[in-house]
């Protein structure tokens, strides 16, 4: 596979670092009237995208703790199809707090989730939007406004080791035996198999998401039987598609998130990010197979495989402190190596300027599709 070594990511990274932009905001970008249709409109902010869409909207805002409510003017296609603009951003959260950005994030993302979601189409649906113009690294991408179902789906296959609250791993450590509905056997170890692939669904909020079984989500009406059945059982099949694909990149399918929505046919569809280093665990299949055979021969006690995901990030978290440089150099290089293995071919970044970018991107979608 022809690819970037780790000291030649570093190197990118490094370089990357010596002339990086202060990246203005999305909200900034909109209010100076570069793109004179969307002057006006109200950015909500996410962890991994800024959305932009018409009608009501609201978010929290961070700074403040107040809920701020918008309403902005209608955003539709020739065809009268709600539209959602949303600009993937290179910050990264972890224990609901921004610690900062990291080179290249965005476009590795973007790389990762259209990557994915071709595979994976069949299965899930699409409510993306074609613009020509668009590469695989575009950091713009526009899409239906679904109906939004409010609730993250959460696949898990390994009970993996976890730093997050709602994760399996820490219910487990605090000695509860029933996670979402699931019976776990006494037997679990840290990182190691589950007896079958899990649906753990996630309330979504914008300050704590909350695991929860299936019954929950049907009782607080936050989803039907009929829509979450649907959803289960095609994502289920996506896993056993993911997990295959995977293995012949040398990497294993630990868990992943996706989230649903209703779009204007009245089919269910898949939105936001899919299978994403983000939203997903990769491990190195060859180091976890070489670790099972130690812990077994009790060389070790317990299972640490490398990992491509942000719970590489989450390590170097303290408090409510931002990374450093050096933590965001690592953190890139370990993006840059994952996205390698998961689409067997070296990671070749866009080197113009981010707000340049961003720009270029929204005057595409508002060019070929807004009215």
């Amino acid at each position: 596979m022809n690819s970037l070594f780790e000291s030649q990511a570093r190197d990118l990274v490094e370089n990357y670092l010596i002339g990086e932009e202060t990246n203005t905001p999305t909200q900034d970008i909109l209010d100076s009237g570069t793109i004179p249709r969307l002057k006006g409109y109200v950015v909500k902010p996410g962890k991994v995208s800024d959305s932009i869409f018409g009608g009501f909207g609201s978010y929290i805002d961070k700074s403040t703790g107040l809920t701020i409510a918008f309403e902005n003017p209608s955003l539709v296609n020739k065809k009268g199809v709600p539209i959602r603009i949303m600009v993937r951003s290179p910050r990264i959260s972890t224990h609901d707090i921004n610690r900062g950005s990291i080179p290249f994030k965005d476009q590795i993302l973007a790389l990762n989730h259209h990557h994915m979601l071709n595979l994976l189409q069949p299965y899930l649906g699409n409510s993306q939007f074609s613009v020509d113009g668009f590469e695989d690294t575009s950091v713009v991408i526009a899409a239906e406004n679904l109906q939004s179902l409010q609730f993250e789906n959460v696949l898990r296959a390994y009970m993996a080791k976890s730093s997050t609250e709602t994760s399996l791993f820490q219910h487990y450590l605090r000695g509860e035996r029933y996670f979402c509905g699931h019976k776990l056997p006494e037997s679990l170890i840290v990182n190691g198999k589950l007896p079958y692939v899990m649906d753990t669904p996630s309330t979504k909020s914008d300050e704590h998401d909350e695991s929860v079984s299936p019954l929950t989500l049907f009782e607080s009406d936050i989803c039907s039987r009929r829509n979450y059945k649907e959803i289960i059982n095609n994502s289920l099949v996506a896993f056993g598609v993911v997990s295959n694909y995977l293995r012949n990149r040398g990497l294993i399918a630990v868990d992943t998130k996706t989230e649903h929505g209703i779009n204007s046919k009245g089919n269910i569809v898949v939105q936001d990010e899919v299978w994403t280093l983000d939203s997903s665990r990769f491990w190195l299949l060859d180091d976890y197979q070489r670790q099972m055979e130690l812990l077994e021969n009790d060389e070790i006690e317990e299972i640490n495989p490398k990992s491509f995901s942000k719970e590489f990030a989450r390590g170097f978290s303290v408090g409510e402190k931002k990374y450093t440089n050096e933590q965001r150099i690592e953190i890139a290089v370990r993006y840059i190596i994952g996205i390698q293995h998961l689409l067997g071919r070296k990671f070749v970044p866009n080197m113009k300027g981010r707000n340049e970018q961003v720009i270029y991107g929204l005057e595409k979608v508002v060019e070929q599709l807004v009215t």
